[in-house]
């Protein structure tokens, strides 16, 4: 371990007080010394604050989120406001809040940070904070906080309570300090809803009070300790996560901080469908798993905490239905079989497997069938000529919805597909020789040999990959960037074909100050916020870094990772990003694009120390 960096972990891990003036000139000293060969290290320090316009305020394991959509209520239908909303159910608004005075609505102010939202005006303030997974603590002087739900039966409760029951969760409203008044409808629909308002039983007194959310019935309980007491807690739970999180450069540190909150806050506890912990793609709108989002926060959570990485990459399997499928998009409550998603499974398991993480026979043995099944499935099902190279349905099923290379009709074969599935089957073979398979693992790397051989005659014209429209066989030339996603095979490609794909991307690259564009900006069909048409994503970005790595093109691999991480640590952790300026677009608070910039983030740290992630 290089000195700055053992200091780094001393000024975390030393808690007595006396250490801390010597270890903190320590810290200068070695930083003086190293400068010149090696940038200092960030030390994570949980006092990020963010917009909740932008970023939900919620935590690990909650249902319970708040924000402020107003910007987006026209795309998305969201009413106007600062809103208490439950994942539960697509994201419900259960609860408007305001500052009132009296009747009147009082202009607010908010500052959030991760453990502690704070909402002021009127000449007064309240503070808000989690109280464990399902507890909200609301702490408030000199101005009424009001909640008001449009919909909802409520009851009352001894002790003053009130009970709102929706169709998304139920809520336990109860006053700890101070008054709560309540105007209740139960009439019905539309004329049913209830507005509660908390303020000071007199004069400049404090107030507070409780919000607990529950699926059923409600556990009375008594509250444990002051909302000061309360919030300390739920820092050093934010804290001990933050310990956790990969080594980055000072450079790259604010977005770590921004991922970190992230990727902590949209995960939620287990219900329904959700069979294990899961990190949501957002706690904005897009509050469900997809089945190859996940994989991405696998990836980045097994740096941390590898139980709950696992958890994230089996989601999908524990839902997989009897012919093999994986669902498309699945929640709490909901779950979408429309569509597949891109069997990137085999892919992911490989990196993690090659850096230490789930290689033994527990976690193997768990996965081998459903990942087997999985492969299958494209074989069985979505290959309906028979000559062994499965096509898309549907856009959606390539994960790159609206790309220009699937609109000239469906089914499409694709490149990108075939090259997903030889390095699946790769993986199986792996697998199974692990497990002391070898007859099965000779028969995965047979397959994997001959599916990339069809691939490079079916699609490869000499000097690009085509797509072809089977229904009658027309070939399919496209602008974009989901042609040359076959990067990811890396070394296993002739090298013409990869110095072709490394002359192409490095062209790509030069349309963009921010990395790859899905579609150039020269193409007739790029738009600026066209989803898979123009903007840059997270995704695309690391399976092609991957692929250079492996072809031994670090230094290009490197720049890439270094474009994306200063464009999310700009712009924030966006569902994707505007390939010109740069601006985040659609969900500005979306876990795969955090997840890669903290993986990035790190391999930028190996990098500079002489670290690659290639295979070899």
């Amino acid at each position: 371990m290089k000195l700055v960096d053992w200091i780094t972990d001393s000024l975390r891990d030393f808690k007595a007080a006396a250490t801390m003036p010597i270890l903190a000139f320590a810290y200068v000293g070695c930083a003086a010394i190293v400068a010149h060969g090696q940038s200092s290290r960030y030390v994570y320090n949980g006092d990020l604050e963010f917009k909740i316009e932008r970023v939900p305020f919620s935590r690990f394991g909650s249902y319970m989120s708040i924000s402020d959509l107003s910007q987006f209520q026209a795309d998305h239908h969201r009413a106007n406001g600062i809103f208490l909303r439950s994942l539960h159910d697509g994201g419900v608004e259960s609860f408007q809040i305001e500052l009132v005075d009296g009747s009147q609505h009082v202009a607010t102010s908010v500052k959030a940070t991760p453990t502690l939202l704070t909402l002021s005006g009127g000449g007064g303030t309240v503070e808000i904070c989690f109280d464990g997974q399902d507890r909200l603590r609301v702490h408030g002087r000199g101005v009424e906080f009001r909640l008001t739900a449009q919909e909802g039966m409520a009851v009352p409760y001894p002790e003053k309570r009130w009970e709102l029951n929706t169709d998304a969760m139920k809520y336990m409203l109860s006053p700890l300090q101070g008054r709560m008044e309540e105007e209740v409808r139960n009439g019905s629909s539309p004329d049913h809803g209830a507005v509660f308002t908390f303020g000071s039983a007199a004069g400049n007194e404090a107030f507070e009070a409780e919000i607990d959310a529950y699926e059923s019935a409600w556990d009375g309980h008594i509250s444990a300790g002051t909302f000061e007491q309360v919030e300390r807690r739920e820092k050093a739970a934010y804290m001990d996560w933050l310990e956790t999180m990969p080594r980055v450069d000072t450079d790259l540190g604010a977005g770590a901080e921004l991922a970190a909150y992230v990727n902590w806050s949209s995960v939620v506890h287990p219900s329904g469908n959700l069979k294990r912990s899961a990190m949501l793609m957002s706690k904005n709108w897009m509050g469900s798993v997809w089945s190859w989002d996940q994989t991405f926060n696998a990836m980045a959570t097994s740096m941390s905490n590898p139980a709950l990485a696992w958890d994230q990459f089996m989601l999908p399997f524990y839902v997989q239905n009897a012919t093999g499928a994986l669902p498309d998009k699945w929640d709490a409550d909901s779950m979408v079989w429309t569509y597949s998603k891109p069997p990137v499974h085999g892919w992911a398991l490989d990196w993690l497997m090659r850096r230490g993480n789930f290689g033994d026979d527990k976690h193997l043995k768990e996965i081998y069938e459903p990942l087997e099944r999985w492969t299958e499935w494209y074989f069985k099902y979505r290959d309906l000529n028979g000559n062994g190279l499965p096509e898309y349905r549907h856009g959606d099923e390539s994960g790159w919805d609206n790309s220009t290379a699937l609109i000239a009709g469906i089914p499409v074969e694709s490149p990108d597909l075939s090259a997903h599935l030889v390095l699946q089957m790769e993986a199986l073979a792996e697998i199974a020789d692990r497990l002391g398979k070898p007859e099965e693992s000779k028969r995965w790397k047979q397959r994997s040999s001959e599916l990339l051989d069809r691939l490079l005659k079916r699609f490869w014209t000499g000097h690009e990959f085509v797509a072809f429209r089977e229904t009658d066989g027309q070939q399919i030339k496209s602008k974009s960037l989901l042609l040359l996603l076959p990067v990811i095979l890396g070394h296993r490609l002739p090298s013409a074909v990869q110095q072709q794909l490394i002359e192409d991307l490095r062209s790509r690259l030069k349309t963009s100050p921010y990395g790859l564009p899905s579609e150039p900006p020269s193409s007739p069909l790029y738009l600026a916020d066209g989803y898979w048409r123009g903007p840059i994503w997270a995704p695309a970005t690391m399976l092609i870094a991957e692929g250079l790595d492996d072809m031994g093109e670090h230094e290009l691999a490197h720049a890439l990772r270094k474009k994306f991480c200063l464009m999310a640590q700009q712009s924030g952790m966006a569902e994707n990003f505007d390939a010109l300026s740069g601006a985040a677009l659609r969900d500005p608070a979306y876990t795969w694009t955090s997840s890669v910039y903290l993986i990035f983030a790190e391999q930028l740290v190996n990098h500079s120390n002489g670290i690659n992630s290639s295979r070899h």
